[in-house]
């Protein structure tokens, strides 16, 4: 007997051993590169202080940023997987657009499925088929065939017909404000959580082609089931995330989701009898589910007179070639299905969270506020009574400048990836030369970037003359990475930017927007929101009624 206590002691400690060594093994890695890299903890890389929420995001970017300011490219440990964090943007312009070819895609955490694998999202209805057929997670060729069926719902062109959508919530939103004023009741809200709400009901409208109202019906089945499925920061869902990152291929085994499955269904259902009714009835709406129809008959096309230029304001980002070019791909209803869902992954929480910290700074800045309502105001007056247009809301040049220094300071995604391809021979043009091997990860600081002092000065001061006609030539345009960098940038930025600007301008036309007790001044970003810029006690403002 004690002998068998000593032989399984033994095992133990020789398999607790070997673990150990496995372990200290990946932590090697960077030792081998002409690379600085963060000291990482054991078992838990250089991501320890985020995971046990000891900080929050912006203070671990900017750590990460500022670790070893004299090089171009640093590393650190994702748990036990090397990452490399790329600083300089020379190099950031050149991997992203330049040697794209060797980083086209991000990085498979979630599905390790690609176009090659032949999945085509047929084999189930769950969260993670849904995603990892989805434009951000497609991989390869599939990405640029879809990437070019897509592009052309998201033209200059396409969004004036999409616009009337997306100002009916908005109105919708500013009358129910107007109602609650003659109510006597005082206009005091969490503004996260009501850019939540119309940001629901513009991702109904526009993606699911049904109508919701969010403010009056605040548990309605649509809101309700977005709630649960994005519910990012419970126990549970922050372990599946965890396991899907660390361990990829046993979680995809384990046919771990890390969205909820019942939500995923009802959403789906949705999306299909709508479909139906559409082509039963011949329903047409200007929306993204008659351009998915469009898109399956192969009707969605690029005009040839279209002009690709900036016509949504400083920070709207340009399709590259490959979102312009032709394919023979059919897609099935699963995999255009999983693009409304992206709609909805990407527009609830990037859509509220910018408008949020845009009115906070707008709360706390009565001159740019001002400034701003006097340019509504004469948008409004200049339309004699007419509703709100898509090109009106271009020429507002000063709106323009707030909301791209918004994005600036508080940009929607703080951080890019890239995944290596294939082997990549880097190369810093002076000594530094090793080679990135396939299967490694790259990030790109985007909320570091923003508030480096090199690139802009003061960049903690909310200024939107940063942005003027004057000012935007000395803007080096590759540190201004709102929506991404490269062809594989964000493909909603005009959507994004018309729905921001449609619901400041009905909200300051009637409304003043001011700071309040419950507001913390200055603002704290919460540790405990993850990869998400989220306020510490939310974003308080009070709303009143302009005489």
């Amino acid at each position: 007997m004690f002998e068998l206590d000593l032989l399984t002691a033994a095992a133990i400690g020789a398999i607790i051993l070997l673990l150990y060594h496995y372990v200290a093994k990946q932590y090697e890695y960077f030792l081998t590169k002409p690379v600085p890299c963060i000291k990482p903890t054991f078992g838990f890389g250089s991501t320890a202080p985020l995971m046990f929420r000891n900080v929050d995001v912006g203070a671990f970017i900017s750590k990460l940023y500022y670790a070893f300011p004299d090089f171009k490219i640093t590393g650190f440990y994702d748990l036990m997987k090397p990452v490399y964090l790329v600083r300089d943007l020379e190099v950031i312009k050149k991997i992203t657009v330049k040697d794209f070819d060797y980083f086209t895609d991000h990085t498979p955490n979630i599905s390790l499925k690609n176009e090659e694998d032949g999945d085509d999202g047929t084999d189930g209805d769950d969260g993670g088929r849904l995603f990892a057929n989805s434009l951000f997670a497609l991989r390869g060729q599939k990405w640029r065939d879809m990437r070019a069926t897509l592009s052309p719902a998201f033209t200059g062109s396409k969004m004036r017909h999409m616009f009337g959508l997306v100002a009916e919530c908005g109105q919708s939103m500013v009358e129910f404000f107007t109602s609650e004023t003659k109510a006597g009741r005082t206009l005091e809200y969490e503004m996260k959580d009501v850019f939540s709400r119309f940001g629901n009901d513009v991702i109904a409208s526009v993606a699911f082609g049904i109508k919701v109202d969010s403010l009056r019906e605040r548990e309605n089945e649509f809101f309700m089931n977005g709630k649960q499925m994005l519910n990012f920061q419970s126990f549970m869902v922050i372990v599946k995330f965890l396991l899907l990152r660390s361990m990829p291929r046993l979680a995809q085994k384990l046919k771990i989701d890390f969205v909820d499955g019942k939500a995923t269904k009802y959403f789906m259902s949705v999306i299909k009898d709508n479909m139906k009714q559409r082509g039963a009835h011949g329903i047409v709406r200007n929306d993204m589910i008659q351009m998915l129809i469009e898109a399956r008959e192969g009707a969605l096309k690029h005009q040839k007179d279209e002009q690709q230029t900036k016509d949504a304001g400083f920070a709207t980002v340009e399709e590259s070639n490959i979102g312009k070019l032709t394919h023979s791909r059919e897609w099935t209803d699963n995999e255009l299905i999983a693009q409304c869902f992206l709609f909805f992954l990407a527009g609830f929480d990037t859509l509220s969270s910018c408008l949020s910290f845009l009115t906070y700074e707008l709360a706390l800045n009565p001159d740019i506020q001002k400034r701003l309502y006097e340019e509504v105001l004469q948008i409004d007056q200049s339309l004699n009574g007419k509703p709100l247009t898509y090109d009106s809301l271009q020429k507002m040049q000063y709106m323009d400048m707030v909301v791209s220094e918004s994005l600036r300071k508080w940009p929607p995604s703080i951080v890019s990836d890239r995944y290596c391809g294939k082997d990549y021979h880097y190369s810093d043009g002076a000594d530094a030369r090793f080679v990135i091997e396939k299967g490694l990860t790259l990030w790109i600081p985007t909320l570091a970037i923003h508030r480096d002092p090199k690139h802009y000065h003061n960049p903690d001061q909310f200024d939107p003359e940063r942005f003027s006609e004057e000012n935007r030539s000395s803007i080096n345009t590759g540190a201004y990475i709102p929506f991404g960098v490269g062809p594989r940038n964000c493909i909603g930025s005009r959507l994004a930017l018309m729905e921001v600007k449609s619901i400041i301008y009905y909200l300051l036309k009637d409304f003043s927007m001011e700071p309040t007790e419950k507001t913390q001044i200055p603002l704290q970003l919460s540790k405990k929101g993850g990869f998400s810029l989220l306020s510490e006690k939310g974003i308080w403002l009070e709303l009143k009624p302009r005489k």
